[in-house]
């Protein structure tokens, strides 16, 4: 179930369950927040700058950027291709302000910290991303903010993971552990790369818990069957100056947990 947080004559926010892609691979048959957008508002069809895979055009109605599908919270859609062109600069430039709720693996030493790292490809896996030693490809400037909010033991469970060379879900099978230590963090990405929260969490030795990419085989907190990152809140300024910050409810079970 979609809600939506906020509309107006120029924007959509919504809060984007986890589980759901923004947009079609080109192959999934599954819904995608492009569907539910392209359903419920029809007239944005267009609107946005289309994806290719496989020679195929998949359309994004609006949709200026984006969640990875296992990520929940704040999603921004754009109603006009004018509104749609201010929005792509203002992310370019680096003025929306972004911040995420994390549960990692372990207690991160720091109470806050940057990463400031860049990022490009996996010389063995080309759906993952890379910081630090072994990258290949272009590199991309990546800069994370962090605070720690909590850290924790609680009751655990080992994911077992099979990642398929297509890039589709992991097959994830549960095994109870004994209690493992987490830190719960607030995150600030200053630069926005394909799944930069979790590539520098990676590289700092505290990936994000239930991480069946980056994080496999590795203890997730009771509670949680879903990557354990949530976007809270986007502030942003409206074409007409207006400041707007947009959160999202924390997930169930975030606040059972912490």
């Amino acid at each position: 179930m979609v809600k939506i947080l906020y509309e107006d004559s120029n924007i959509l926010a919504i809060d984007k369950p986890s589980g759901i892609a923004v947009h079609s691979d080109g192959r999934s048959r599954e819904k995608t927040i492009s569907d539910w957008v392209l359903k419920n508002y029809p007239k944005l069809r267009g609107i946005g700058e289309p994806v290719t895979f496989d020679d195929k055009e998949i359309d994004r109605p609006g949709i200026v950027h984006r969640l990875d599908k296992e990520t929940s919270g704040v999603l921004l859609i754009t109603k006009t291709k004018k509104v749609f062109a201010y929005f792509k600069e203002q992310f370019m430039n680096r003025q929306v302000k972004k911040i995420y709720h994390a549960i990692v693996s372990g207690f991160v030493k720091n109470d806050h910290g940057i990463i400031n790292k860049p990022i490009g490809r996996s010389p063995k896996d080309f759906r993952r991303r890379l910081a630090g030693r072994g990258v290949r490809g272009e590199l991309k400037e990546a800069i994370t903010e962090y605070k720690v909010l909590k850290r924790f033991e609680a009751p655990s469970y080992e994911i077992s993971s099979r990642l398929t060379l297509k890039g589709s879900d992991a097959t994830k099978k549960f095994h109870k552990t004994t209690p493992s230590k987490f830190s719960y963090l607030e995150i600030k990405p200053k630069t926005g790369r394909t799944h930069q929260i979790r590539v520098h969490m990676k590289f700092l030795n505290h990936p994000v818990a239930c991480d069946s990419l980056y994080n496999p085989d590795k203890p997730c907190p009771a509670g949680f069957k879903r990557l354990a990152l949530h976007a809270k809140s986007i502030e942003f300024k409206t074409p007409k100056g207006k400041n707007i910050k947009i959160e999202s409810p924390l997930p169930r079970e975030f606040k059972e947990i912490v």
